[in-house]
């Protein structure tokens, strides 16, 4: 189950539905290569891989300043993977998907003006069961 959390979606259709069902097998596609127990690094390279195998457009590890009274600063945070411009990915070898994890995504969203992500934590053993969040703002 995917928890779908926040916004003024309608139940028949989801911001970037397409594009996240897409990004979505792309991740169970992965967990079910590797399954649990290695760290994050390796998954987003894996995941990096099947994007690109699918033919998604993608960027990693991108910078993400602060702005704070008309100055951008450097405050060593970083995006995971954007999708096609437009769907922020925070990846996760956690226990659990905590608060926390959902307020760091939620932040990337608005600090980026983006509408969609998704918290993938592939500590699980079956990622479509409690390790996938997704965020709308």
């Amino acid at each position: 189950m995917i928890a779908d959390h926040g916004g003024t979606e309608t139940q028949s259709k989801l911001l970037h539905e397409d594009l996240t069902e897409q990004i979505i097998g792309s991740a169970i596609e992965v967990h079910r290569g590797l399954g649990p127990g290695l760290l994050e690094s390796a998954y987003e390279e894996c995941l990096c891989h099947e994007l690109y195998l699918r033919g998604l457009k993608f960027q990693r590890q991108l910078p993400l300043p602060v702005e704070y009274k008309g100055v951008y600063l450097d405050c060593g945070y970083r995006i995971d993977i954007i999708v096609e411009n437009a769907v922020i990915l925070e990846l996760k070898c956690v226990e659990h998907i905590v608060s926390v994890h959902e307020a760091q995504l939620l932040t990337y969203l608005k600090l980026t003006g983006k509408r969609v992500g998704l918290i993938f934590n592939f500590h699980v053993a079956v990622l479509s069961r409690g390790g996938i969040v997704r965020k709308v703002i």
